[in-house]
């Protein structure tokens, strides 16, 4: 096995899956995970920076779904709670999952996997929430504008459920928190920044940023 490693990756959850496709194929003793930021080198521990490789994340992707869909789920929904030291939780139950763990660690696995279950029901909570009450306003030309600050990082989650409740018309959904947000324009998704933002809504509303029916989305 080679030396403690400390993987640094991106931050997405395809870049937590290839970190974890590294970590199991080259048998690194995996110690922590971070976040791309500059180099804390621990005393006898070695940074490994993570190149996110989408075939890489959707083979482990596959593996777990394989052995759970239970399992692929809470991991997805525990990850984007955005937990401090969730990734290194779901790196050791997905070690379980592929039974490699060593024998010290198996009395702790059941105590992480109710953790990730737990996390991923209030995930979970807070999705079906927001879809039930996501305030939008209409622009002029009839744009849906939402923005939100959610305890978790919910959009990915949430953009199905809209995408098929308006099929036909287009929407943006900001997340004022994490400074991103989910435009579709009546046939496809896109991720967006604020400047990306601004501009839809610029191009949007001409001299008055909404018009009087804003409105409670209802179910």
């Amino acid at each position: 096995m080679e030396n403690p490693r400390i993987l640094i990756y991106d931050g997405s959850f395809n870049g937590f899956l290839t970190a974890i496709h590294i970590a199991l194929g080259n048998d690194i003793d995996v110690v922590g995970f971070r976040k791309y930021k500059p180099n804390q080198e621990g005393l006898f521990i070695d940074n490994m920076i993570i190149t996110t490789q989408q075939k890489k994340a959707k083979n482990v992707w596959t593996g777990i779904e394989k052995k759970s869909h239970v399992a692929i789920r809470n991991i997805y929904f525990a990850f984007l709670s955005e937990t401090d030291g969730v990734d290194f939780m779901l790196y050791q139950h997905i070690r379980k999952l592929y039974c490699r763990l060593d024998s010290d660690e198996v009395d702790q696995a059941a105590l992480i996997e109710a953790k990730i279950s737990k996390l991923a029901l209030q995930v979970n909570r807070e999705k079906s929430y927001i879809e039930n009450n996501v305030d939008f306003k209409t622009t002029k030309d009839s744009l849906y504008i939402g923005e939100l600050e959610p305890g978790f990082n919910i959009l990915p989650l949430i953009s199905r459920h809209f995408r098929h409740k308006y099929p036909k018309h287009p929407w943006i959904i900001y997340d004022r928190k994490r400074k991103y947000g989910v435009y579709y324009n009546g046939i496809s998704l896109e991720l967006i920044n604020k400047e990306i933002k601004d501009s839809y809504l610029k191009a949007n509303m001409g001299s008055n940023p909404y018009s009087e029916n804003n409105y409670r989305m209802a179910m």
